[in-house]
């Protein structure tokens, strides 16, 4: 299955890209056929807004909704970027970062709302990374996670 027939099939839809939030690229070219796709939040227009800490305001299931909040954004800056995404022959390396409360030690569990996301919609051959999962004092906006990837497209 194609990346837009498994979007369809989980019934997901793709959100506009979101707006830089500083000064900086959403997604930065390097090397040859490398991205990297900068730090993603998990805010979407429309859906209720996740925020807090993992572990004290927010449980896992909602931080392994906001992880996957936080891929369909990557997803829809890097389609903005690339414009088709079927270009994509492999996501690299994931870096999630997740608010943890002080007692919280599954970061992992956490993350895996990106990992599973990115396997569900490429297939694990392409959508299965090397994965990071690190605990943070605070998120900017206070957000419980926040998503970074490197991805490398098909020679063109």
């Amino acid at each position: 299955m194609t990346f837009e027939e498994n979007l369809e099939r989980l019934g997901l839809t793709l959100p506009p890209a979101p707006p830089r939030g500083g000064v900086y690229t959403p997604i930065q070219d390097f090397g040859e056929n490398l991205l990297y796709a900068s730090g993603f939040g998990p805010a979407i227009d429309g859906l209720t807004p996740i925020l807090g800490k993992v572990g004290k305001e927010v449980s896992l299931e909602d931080a392994q909704e906001a992880a996957r909040r936080c891929t369909l954004n990557l997803l829809a800056a890097l389609k903005a970027k690339i414009g088709d995404l079927s270009r994509v022959k492999r996501i690299v390396k994931l870096l999630v970062f997740v608010a943890s409360d002080d007692e919280f030690y599954d970061q992992p569990q956490a993350a895996n709302g990106a990992s599973r996301l990115f396997v569900e919609l490429f297939g694990e051959e392409v959508g299965l990374a090397a994965r990071s999962a690190v605990g943070m004092n605070v998120l900017p906006g206070n957000i419980p996670v926040e998503v970074e990837a490197v991805i490398e497209l098909k020679a063109e």
